[in-house]
């Protein structure tokens, strides 16, 4: 447990010293064999050792150079952020990768150069390889590529497999009121990487962004990619149902197949299980039978940075996702020991982002402990991170807390929380199970982001204004465990970050925000009560002659006109009573200027 003052400063102190003996030490090292340090400096103590017991070594080259991506803050609108990014970081990877892959020409065993940070992935790279790698003066670290296990989900023993209807975690976040109001992610495309997806599962088949149902029949290009080349050798047990590069969508742990639900399953037969089932979506395969590495982890969001053909070719960012989930963690136990690899996840993380892709992570399960968020990706900054609630409202004991000390920051995480117990959802071969974990909770918030946008396109790829809006429209919930947040009493704290997620509080926010944004809405204009049930005021101030008031519905067909002549004051009542909820369109024109606001009605 971590007290607020001292232990922080206990932990910065001691953070400081060891800082200064290793410095010491580099220097004594580099005193007696300055004349090796650069090379071998290069190489992480990791690969080094793999190399003296095995010969070989998976690694990631990492560059000096990485792209500045900074400028997309200036862009407006995720077509041009996307096209920006792509651009930037191709001509970055394009200059620097050249020496590399030159001396990478002759290798006979798999080579993938990397864009969306600047690495090569090189698979079973001998020493004089990676002596002659590190040599070059653009790379910076030779870094590991190991496997990785993803711990299996918890499954529960009650017989969920029985129910239809709206699942809970769906309703408690308030999706199904989203829905009555015409959102229901309809024109949004969210993105998973996990073990896979059992793309023609009667919950999943309709949202698939690669099947035309007209036709009945799919295409997979840029709808799926398989990240993942060849067998972990930590699995040696049975051979992959999957195969590797597999040409259509496929999972080999049921566990992708249960996220993708709760973002957008519905089977049209009761089977509520999917927060945004008007939403479309897109997979990409990181794990091997639970078993990850950076590499494919990478591929993955690299393709989701620009989705590709099946077989990785013609890439394409104006077909990335909206909102991406990611139910994974890199263990450092495992692998994910080494600054240089999780610094990488990070880089890739926040280029994503730059490019206008939301990026959800689960926080993981090392709960109930403080300062148990402590794996990539769900320590980052730029991570927005998840934890679990239960169906009382309570963390769950796994979910992991806040404050994250292994870069020595002590931020707060999660972010927010989202039902992870007990959470029915479809499973390969068309059934249903219910999975608990963060894992499970990641993808209600994916799938909120598809509700706002489909509320709100205007803010698409606006991904800090959209963390935001998630953040403060959260039920707040205190904790009673003091983990460096004056006992869980502030807001956000180390539990449950700024609380529970709501999709309709986070819907209505996300309107009024874009009519106080867009250019002539809502100038002057006051819509009283908003929202509304059976009627509503309008006024306005500084409105002479005659005025034309009209409602417009979400795909722009009149439903409403009024004709008044104003004298400076404009007060009229408008009624609602037979109106759909939903958003409406109110607009009023005066002396050849119109101003516009938004209703909602409930």
């Amino acid at each position: 447990m971590i007290n607020n003052i001292p232990k922080h400063q206990f932990f910065s102190k001691f953070f400081a010293i060891k800082c200064a003996i290793i410095g010491i030490l580099w220097l004594f090292h580099s005193a007696l064999q300055a004349q090796d340090i650069p090379v071998r400096l290069k190489v992480s103590d990791v690969v080094s050792a793999a190399l003296e017991r095995d010969g070989t070594s998976d690694v990631l080259v990492v560059f000096h150079r990485q792209a500045d991506l900074g400028g997309a803050r200036r862009i407006t609108g995720k077509r041009n952020k996307a096209l920006f990014a792509y651009t930037e970081l191709s001509a970055v990877a394009a200059r620097e990768q050249t020496g590399a892959l030159r001396l990478l020409s002759g290798h006979t065993h798999a080579v993938n150069s990397l864009l969306i940070v600047n690495a090569i992935a090189v698979e079973r790279a001998k020493a004089d390889l990676v002596r002659q790698l590190a040599s070059l003066e653009e790379v910076a670290w030779i870094a590991p590529d190991p496997w990785v296990r993803f711990p299996d989900p918890v499954r529960e023993s009650a017989p969920a497999s029985l129910r239809t209807g709206v699942e809970w975690g769906v309703d408690r976040i308030q999706a199904p009121a989203v829905w009555s109001l015409g959102y229901t992610g309809q024109g949004i495309t969210v993105g998973g990487a996990d073990t896979g997806y059992d793309w023609a599962h009667p919950a999943l088949q309709r949202q698939y962004r690669g099947w035309d149902s007209l036709s009945q029949t799919a295409s997979h290009d840029y709808h799926w990619y398989d990240g993942v080349y060849n067998a972990s050798p930590l699995n040696t047990d049975t051979l992959n149902p999957c195969g590797f590069r597999s040409p259509l969508p496929c999972d080999d742990g049921s566990h992708g197949t249960h996220t993708a639900g709760t973002m957008v399953g519905d089977d049209g037969q009761g089977n509520q299980i999917g927060v945004a089932p008007g939403a479309r979506w897109v997979g990409c395969r990181n794990m091997e039978r639970g078993w990850g590495r950076p590499s494919t982890y990478l591929n993955c969001f690299e393709w989701f940075l620009a989705p590709t053909d099946v077989d990785g070719g013609q890439p394409d960012p104006d077909k990335a996702p909206h909102v991406i989930n990611n139910s994974w963690y890199c263990n450092e136990v495992e692998g994910c020991v080494d600054q240089g690899v999780n610094d990488l996840l990070r880089m890739a993380i926040a280029n994503l982002k730059a490019s206008g892709v939301f990026v959800v992570v689960s926080a993981g399960n090392f709960g109930p402990s403080c300062a148990s968020t402590n794996y990539p990706p769900g320590y980052f900054e730029e991570s927005f991170s998840i934890g679990a609630i239960r169906a009382n409202d309570t963390i769950a004991a796994y979910s992991s807390r806040g404050p994250v000390t292994v870069d020595s920051s002590f931020r707060i995480k999660p972010n927010v929380v989202a039902p992870g117990s007990n959470v029915r959802s479809s499973v390969t071969g068309g059934g249903y199970a219910a999975f608990s974990g963060t894992s499970m909770a990641g993808p209600h918030v994916a799938g909120l982001v598809a509700l706002v946008l489909s509320a709100a396109p205007s803010l698409e790829g606006e991904v800090e204004l959209l963390e935001h809006i998630i953040e403060q429209t959260s039920t707040p919930q205190y904790g009673l465990v003091d983990c460096g947040d004056m006992g869980g009493t502030e807001r956000p704290n180390n539990t449950y970050g700024y609380g529970s997620i709501n999709a309709l509080e986070a819907v209505q926010r996300a309107n009024q925000i874009v009519a106080q944004k867009s250019p002539n809405i809502g100038a002057g204009l006051r819509l009283y009560p908003n929202p509304a049930d059976l009627s509503t005021a309008l006024a306005a101030e500084g409105i002479y002659g005659p005025v034309q008031i009209v409602l417009f519905n979400t795909a722009g067909q009149q439903v409403q006109a009024h004709r008044i002549v104003a004298d400076g004051t404009l007060r009229i009542t408008l009624s609602l009573i037979g109106f759909p909820p939903g958003a409406y369109l109110c607009r009023v024109q005066s002396q050849g200027k119109t101003r516009s606001t938004i209703l909602i009605k409930r």
